[in-house]
């Protein structure tokens, strides 16, 4: 499917982006403010971010703000003060992508180090976990809330040596699920978008003998991001969805909206 999206469809918005010095959350973050958002971009590396906003102010869009945050390391209250400063400084939180992520190491499920399996369920599971509860009754209160999680096809069909990646991306869609289960009587709307195989660090880092001229860039299937995080997409919640649909995979927990 394509998504057409109005030029202003994100117009006065605020929106939280979580890995959004690189790739895909540094690519919806200047779509987000293309359309009219003002985009909060969080992210460990300083200066990243700091590119990223300087992109943004040198297209002419709305003024982003950054707020450096290291997801391995923070606690809760460090989500709920970040809440606090969202408030004061803008009023409200229209939106939250779930962007951040590791991949970790891919090894046989009997290899992983418990470092190592800690690690991606601290970025992957307990982070977005945390920042959800701690931004919930902000978002509650927005007229047409959304979060959207990231997920990957290794978070519904496991997936031999995917092991800390693949079970952080099933505890992923199953907090998707369940928050949008809870939420479903509310404005807020909840989604996990599994981007597919996508130009990116990542993607490199699990392949590397892979040729990436042959994949998607974060621009290709950056139409959907912003879709999910806008009006037209008001009807749709408690779902997974395919950035790259395969109409000839015989299964998909995903799907084409």
């Amino acid at each position: 499917m394509e998504y057409h999206n109005a030029a202003d469809s994100l117009k006065d918005r605020v929106i939280l982006v979580t890995g959004a010095g690189d790739g895909i959350g540094r690519e919806a973050a200047i779509q987000y403010s293309a359309h009219g958002a003002t985009v909060i971009l969080l992210g460990r590396t300083v200066a990243k971010l700091e590119a990223v906003y300087d992109e943004i102010e040198t297209l002419g869009y709305t003024k982003p703000a950054i707020i450096p945050l290291d997801l391995m390391g923070a606690t809760k209250q460090h989500y709920l003060d970040m809440v606090d400063t969202i408030e004061q400084q803008f009023g409200r939180l229209d939106g939250v992508l779930h962007n951040a992520g590791i991949l970790g190491v891919l090894s046989p499920l009997e290899q992983i180090e418990e470092s190592t399996f800690d690690d991606v369920m601290q970025v992957n599971v307990k982070a977005q976990f945390l920042l959800t509860q701690a931004v919930i009754p902000l978002i509650k209160k927005s007229s047409d809330g959304r979060i959207i999680f990231t997920t990957s096809t290794v978070g519904h069909s496991g997936r031999a040596f995917w092991g800390s990646y693949a079970i952080s991306k099933f505890a992923t869609e199953g907090m998707m699920q369940v928050l949008a289960d809870e939420l479903s009587n509310t404005n807020v709307k909840v989604n996990a978008i599994n981007p597919g195989g996508t130009r990116t660090g990542m993607r490199a880092k699990a392949f590397p003998a892979e040729d990436a001229k042959q994949l998607k860039t974060p621009k290709d299937i950056i139409p959907l991001y912003v879709y999910l995080m806008g009006p037209e997409s008001h009807h749709v919640s408690g779902k997974c969805i395919d950035a790259q649909p395969k109409r000839t995979s015989s299964y998909s927990h995903c799907e084409e909206e």
